[in-house]
């Protein structure tokens, strides 16, 4: 008989959700994962860090006030980063206590150290202390995260030349910034550097950014960063990165030099994988460290799943979280729902991206009609209280049956407003349901009910006409 009914490896988002569904549903079972690291990546130096970060320097910089107080608001002048690290350190403590805390009375054993393969249903825990042990599962669940990718031509020294991981940990705000890659990592620091007052150059190989975004909402975060003064040098290519005593030069291929006092390289992400020995269980990871897996979370090995980011887009915790229950769910024989297919997007700019469905050029290449409702915050009176003149929502909206097929946002709490369309998308619901509901005043929220209105505006003036 094995030690556990299921045994995860890592304890992140979809780790931790796997084991406590199996535990749930009354199954022995364990987590392997380092002492310093239970939460996992998300926890320790990705998005909860991250995002406590972006409130810290909302908070000290004051720049969501200057529209109301004048462009020389500021909370505090000089800011260090020990006022920044602080409240990070404190919200990563707290998780890390409510995770140990759910285990614990979820009777799910975690073990200190690391795992790797002996067999398909062995795995060999090293731990901290160095000794070696052997423990057997009917089900295993990788859910190892990933780290971030590193050029090997480039020298990363922790410092100077920085990942996305160790930039949380630098010695001081650098006056000026190279960030290497302007996907959603790179564009959430950039945006922070920049409002702290960074001169922030971001260099990105392709010809834009944010390429899943809608054009008008990336358009608009650009414009805002220009305004902070970040440059964009798109269509470039890094040759080199070269330390020296007062910071880093950047040398593009197209033979710019970058001075700067930092470099931050933003390339992706590769599975933590290497050190699993998966042939030993009859598995094999591709180039960038990621695990194949079928609707059900399985690998190739029947009894054996990968969940979150180690199986690759859209690694995002959310996702990760809901992989990790329809993971333990199935491996229980347990029924369990596909995931639904709308999944919304939330990107901590600053201001906030967030996005559910279609974009504009999505729906024009596939040849789907659809009508645009647009609202801007500055014509809400919530958006005047909160002094965000800027943000928006659009609504795509489909002229023939007037369900919802995008939903787009840009600006103050634009991650938490996209669930209102998330669920009126789901429910199948149209835009007259927006049009009729009443909404709390003042409140963003009230920006569906304009975008609706305006949408449902110019669906009349189109059947006016086809009258």
């Amino acid at each position: 008989m094995p030690d556990f009914d299921m045994l995860v490896l890592g304890s992140g988002p979809g780790g931790q959700k796997a084991a406590i569904a199996a535990a749930k549903l009354g199954r022995r079972v364990a987590v392997v994962d380092r002492p310093d690291m239970v939460g996992g990546v998300s926890l320790h130096t990705g998005t909860i860090p991250s995002k406590t970060l972006r409130e810290a320097v909302l908070y000290l910089t004051g720049l969501t006030q200057r529209d109301l107080y004048g462009q020389s608001y500021r909370l505090k002048e000089n800011i260090t980063v020990a006022d920044l690290t602080a409240r990070t350190q404190h919200v990563v403590g707290r998780e890390t206590d409510v995770i140990r805390s759910q285990l614990s009375r979820n009777h799910v054993a975690l073990f200190a150290g690391t795992g790797r393969f002996v067999d398909d249903h062995t795995i060999a825990l090293r731990e901290v202390t160095g000794q070696e042990r052997l423990i057997s599962a009917e089900h295993i669940v990788i859910a190892t995260g990933t780290r971030p990718a590193r050029p090997d031509t480039v020298e990363f020294d922790g410092r100077t030349i920085l990942d996305s991981d160790n930039v949380l940990t630098i010695e001081r705000v650098p006056q000026s910034m190279v960030i290497v890659g302007a996907g959603v990592i790179g564009m959430e620091y950039a945006s922070m550097f920049a409002a702290l007052g960074s001169k922030v150059t971001v260099v990105e190989k392709r010809a834009g950014m944010l390429d899943m975004c809608d054009v008008e909402v990336v358009e608009s975060l650009k414009y805002h960063l220009r305004d902070l003064a970040v440059a964009f040098r798109f269509g470039e290519t890094v040759a080199a990165v070269e330390r020296h005593q007062r910071g880093a030069l950047t040398v593009l291929e197209s033979g710019k030099k970058i001075p700067a006092d930092a470099v931050m390289y933003s390339a992706g992400r590769q599975g933590l994988t290497d050190e699993l020995d998966l042939d030993k269980a009859g598995l094999a990871a591709d180039r960038r460290g990621r695990i194949e897996v079928d609707e059900h979370y399985r690998t190739p090995a029947g009894h054996i799943y990968a969940v979150g980011d180690v199986i690759g887009f859209p690694a995002l915790a959310a996702t990760a979280m809901e992989q990790g229950r329809a993971a333990a769910y199935h491996a229980c024989g347990e029924p369990v729902g596909r995931m639904h297919h709308l999944q919304p997007i939330g990107i901590y700019t600053i201001p906030e991206i967030s996005f559910v469905g279609r974009t504009e050029d999505q729906l024009t290449e596939e040849r789907v009609p659809f009508e645009v409702g647009v609202a801007r915050y500055r014509e809400l009176a919530r958006g005047q209280i909160i002094g965000d003149a800027h943000g928006v929502l659009k609504l795509l909206v489909s002229p023939q049956d007037r369900t919802l097929l995008g939903v787009h946002c840009f600006g103050s709490g634009a991650t938490e407003l996209i669930h209102i369309g998330q669920t009126v998308m789901g429910c199948g619901g149209t835009v007259d349901y927006l049009v009729d509901a009443v909404f709390n005043y003042p409140t963003l929220a009230e920006s569906y009910k304009v975008a609706a209105l305006d949408a449902t505006n110019r669906l009349r003036q189109l059947e006016r006409m086809d009258d």
